[in-house]
């Protein structure tokens, strides 16, 4: 593969794990993105999908469950490039609904032609849309922070296609399953330098970045460049599985003209707790504009409140005291649910 010009590290690779075996929990709590070499190769799709294209195609159609999937397809003109217009105002590519067969029908009579459109099929929830492929072409990860935070399991599907820098709200499981991936990878301190687009629209639901990491402009995006001094690159081969953190950022290129994927995306957080974005938005309505001074003094409060230990802020309080600082459950995270709807709403 040719490597990503001006990147240099290469992600951590752990040879001859088993899905069963695997630490997750160990792995995400390091903090960094980790390569399992060969992991699902054993799974019948990959197989199938080294004998060619159109043999996964038709082993994948055995599945088709006949509900209508969400496909997002581009003009030749973007690259295969998924993102903003030029403007910001809207997406470069639409949104269809369509059969999965008849979308694999597409890319195998738009293999091989550079004019094809570019065609991804992308987070489909493979219960949903292709029951019983989760018994033939899911891995049985054991870790029980899997067991205990059950993950959402979707398939990505397309031909030559790039997903823009954005990140995700879940640790993820990538496993390349067909055809070659290459994910380039920026720790969460480096926001500020990837130069994240609008909050709305967004491709997927997601903030993407606006620098085309196939020819970064340093002149408009000048901060890219120490981005780039902190990524890293993994590169999968069919059977590797990409283990990475909430709030990484990944930019990820399909390489080859028929790809296929398969996420696991979970938090290991109880269901009741609500999505930090929320917090984030409310932040931009009460504190962004308000004067630095201010802005400063929030930080300490924050940092004492929510970033700091858990137990800080309420550990010289007698515990009938401590109210929304003690603990959650689903009755108390219910409870201030509905205090801070009553707050926002009067």
């Amino acid at each position: 593969m040719i490597p990503v010009a001006g990147i240099t590290r290469r992600t951590r690779v752990i040879e001859g794990a088993s899905a069963i075996s695997v630490p997750i929990a160990d792995l995400i709590a390091d903090g960094v993105p980790v390569i399992l070499r060969g992991i699902a190769s054993d799974l019948p799709l990959v197989a199938v999908g080294l004998e060619g294209a159109e043999p996964a195609m038709t082993w994948l159609k055995q599945f088709d469950g006949g509900r209508p999937v969400t496909a997002y397809v581009g003009d030749p003109a973007i690259g295969g490039r998924f993102g903003y217009s030029d403007d910001c105002t809207a997406l470069n590519f639409k949104r269809e609904s369509g059969s999965l067969s008849g979308y694999l029908d597409q890319l195998l009579a738009g293999l091989g032609d550079p004019e094809a459109p570019a065609v991804y099929i992308g987070s489909t929830d493979i219960d949903l849309y292709l029951p019983g492929l989760r018994a033939r072409a899911a891995l049985p990860f054991g870790d029980p922070q899997l067991v205990e935070n059950p993950p959402l399991v979707s398939i990505w599907i397309g031909n030559h296609t790039t997903a823009s820098t954005h990140y995700d709200m879940s640790n993820n499981l990538a496993c390349c399953i067909v055809g070659r991936r290459r994910f380039t990878l920026f720790p969460p301190d480096q926001v500020a330098n990837l130069y994240p687009g609008p909050l709305e629209p967004t491709p997927a639901g997601q903030v993407v970045s606006m620098v085309d990491l196939r020819a970064p402009d340093l002149d408009r995006y000048p901060r890219f460049a120490e981005a780039l001094a902190h990524a890293e690159v993994a590169e999968l081969e069919p059977g590797d599985v990409l283990l990475y953190p909430a709030l990484w950022w990944h930019n990820v290129e399909a390489l080859d003209p028929f790809n296929v994927m398969i996420n696991y995306w979970w938090n290991a957080v109880p269901r009741f707790m609500d999505t930090p974005m929320n917090t984030l938005l409310h932040g931009l309505l009460s504190l962004r504009d308000r004067p630095d001074h201010e802005k400063q003094a929030w930080r300490a409060m924050f940092d004492h409140y929510v970033f700091g230990p858990a137990d800080q802020a309420r550990e010289h309080l007698p515990e009938h005291a401590q109210g929304e600082l003690a603990p959650l459950d689903s009755m108390s995270a219910r409870r201030l649910r509905a205090k801070i709807l009553q707050r926002i709403n009067r």
